[in-house]
């Protein structure tokens, strides 16, 4: 027997589970629970999403569509608009002169009511996963997509002032606003809190206004605005709420605002920067509390570096004394690991004070100090002032210029434990920072204990990722040898709803970590080349950062195309 007919055998008892009983009896739990009639079936018959699709368009008679095959048409969102798609789990697609209708529940029988008195003789109808039709979705989104909508949530009044109604908007008032650019900004903000985006992007060029959001560390554009006099009005907008100039439009501008969101403050900070078509905008998304959240009960062993690089720098974070340092590019999730760190050796017997710009999370029975460099307390002032405060460990949140490099240095010899980070590449970079701020070498390698330089490397979808195959060629020019590489499964995410179709979902942190011993110190004090200093810290144990990636690539967390964007081969 063939494959094929296997496939066919097993697609027929499939059809057959789906008995009179079992979908009466789904019908009635997904009513009592306010679910869907395949999302019950799933649970009840354990079956995959993509196989049960399968099997009721079978016993159905509708055609299934598949992800490859939905991205290969075209949205009618004229017939059915986005938000409505969005609600009803329903599209409306273009195939040259032909038009479908795909639905994800072919047992609501209101949708069905529906598609036949909006659609009836235009369109054949078809079946696929809510997955599918998600990320079919999300590849189309528009920017103004709440605005017609009027899904659960809310969101608040702007302005620095977060009092008031406790509850916010609702979408569905923001539907209802007068201003389609107001309705614009309202309905990204909502999408973008709860997309989880970190940062969006307006950008304006010749057409008009494009939006992006920055999620998992990479942008991703959601939606496009034409007309150059929106896209000014779009600016104009963000200024007035974060109590800006919408006046100037030759000099950068910085502002923040605040508003209610479910149930809690959530503060943007806003940058405006002139453009040769105009104005840019970046918002970053500040939501404290959810951050708050994230670092409660916060350990090292949650962010995901390898266990070797974790045991050596969890020794280190509980050294009576000394400097480390963590370096990596912005949005590395330096902090994060400092916080992590400051975590698990926070037990109430110690001193610790930290001097941040700005503080981001709020960690209980830590002394936390702001930067406030209007009123003079830069990194260095506030420092040296710590080291008068009786401290046992101090986080400096950057080391910037040598003042603070010298500071933290001698904080490190007189028995307290720096721990900072510091804007390198790679942890051999740093020793060149420090070496241009003009400290002294044998002071600097005294204090140093050790340097961690660390990435975050988007990991495949759970829901959609499936084994892919890479070609011998390709691995090889990425510094992957057949032999390491022979037996592995790699996997990728073809992209669904949960993921927004980009095929990654959350992100992981690995790490190259430095030890200093007497003879690295030795080489850095004569200022050695960086290829001695490299091939000496091999030998004492450093895992480069492409060997902590291509390890994850191996384990078919991640693939080839982000291993490549976050580590250099080699």
């Amino acid at each position: 027997m063939n494959l094929l007919s296997e496939q066919d055998v097993q697609a027929e008892i499939e059809v057959q589970m789906l008995t009179p009983s079992v979908v009466r009896a789904a019908r009635e739990r997904a009513a009592a629970e306010q679910s869907s009639v395949p999302a019950v079936l799933e649970d009840d018959l354990g079956l995959p999403p993509e196989r049960l699709v399968r099997a009721i368009g079978r016993a159905m008679g509708l055609r299934v569509w598949a992800s490859a095959e939905l991205a290969a048409l075209q949205p009618a969102f004229e017939l059915v608009g986005y938000a409505e798609a969005v609600r009803r789990g329903c599209l409306s697609l273009r195939d040259g002169d032909q038009r479908h209708a795909v639905i994800a529940d072919p047992f609501d029988d209101a949708l069905q009511a529906w598609c036949a008195e909006r659609l009836a003789g235009t369109h054949e109808l078809g079946l696929a996963s809510m997955a599918d039709i998600s990320a079919y979705l999300v590849r189309h989104e528009d920017s103004m997509r709440a605005i017609d909508t009027a899904l659960p949530g809310t969101i608040a009044g702007h302005g620095g002032d977060s009092s008031g109604d406790a509850e916010g908007l609702t979408i569905r008032s923001i539907g209802e606003g007068t201003s389609v650019v107001v309705k614009l900004v309202d309905s990204t903000l909502y999408d973008a809190l709860k997309s989880g985006v970190s940062d969006i992007h307006v950008e304006s060029n010749l057409a008009g206004l494009v939006i992006k959001y920055r999620l998992d560390g990479t942008l991703t554009q959601v939606g496009a605005v034409g007309g150059s006099e929106l896209a000014e009005q779009v600016l104009s907008r963000l200024k007035v709420m974060s109590e800006l100039d919408i006046a100037e439009r030759r000099v950068p501008q910085d502002g923040r605002f605040r508003i209610r969101a479910f149930g809690r403050d959530i503060d943007f900070r806003v940058s405006i920067m002139p453009s040769i078509h105009g104005e840019d905008a970046v918002v970053r998304v500040l939501d404290k509390q959810a951050l708050a959240d994230q670092v409660s009960g916060l350990r090292l062993d949650v962010l995901g570096f390898d266990e070797p690089t974790l045991a050596a720098f969890r020794v280190m974070t509980r050294a009576p004394y000394g400097l480390l340092l963590v370096t990596g590019p912005t949005g590395s999730g330096k902090t994060t690991t400092l916080y992590a760190a400051i975590s698990e050796i926070n037990r109430g017997h110690d001193k610790i004070i930290t001097i941040e710009d700005p503080v981001e999370y709020q960690l209980a029975g830590v002394l936390q100090i702001p930067v406030n460099e209007k009123k003079g307390l830069t990194f260095a002032r506030g420092l040296r002032s710590i080291l008068r405060h009786d401290p046992d460990r101090i986080m400096v949140g950057e080391i910037r210029d040598p003042e603070t490099a010298q500071i933290a240095i001698q904080a490190a010899l007189t028995g307290h434990l720096v721990l900072s980070t510091v804007h390198a590449n790679n942890v051999f970079d740093v020793i060149g920072r420090f070496t241009h701020m003009e400290v002294d070498p044998y002071s600097f390698v005294s204090a140093l204990t050790g340097v961690l330089a660390q990435r975050l490397v988007r990991l495949n979808c759970t829901h959609c990722s499936e084994p892919v195959v890479l070609d011998a060629a390709l691995l090889t020019r990425s510094a992957i040898t057949v032999e390491r590489s022979a037996g592995r499964v790699l996997r990728a995410g073809r992209g669904c709803g949960r993921c927004r179709g980009t095929g990654y979902k959350g992100r992981r942190a690995i790490g190259e970590l430095l030890l200093l011993d007497d003879t690295l110190r030795e080489l850095i004090v004569a200022r050695a080349p960086v290829r001695q200093i490299k091939e000496a810290a091999l030998r004492n144990g450093t895992r480069f950062l492409r060997d902590a990636a291509v390890d994850l690539l191996l384990a078919g967390q991640t693939t080839l195309e982000e291993i490549d964007r976050v580590t250099l081969v080699g």
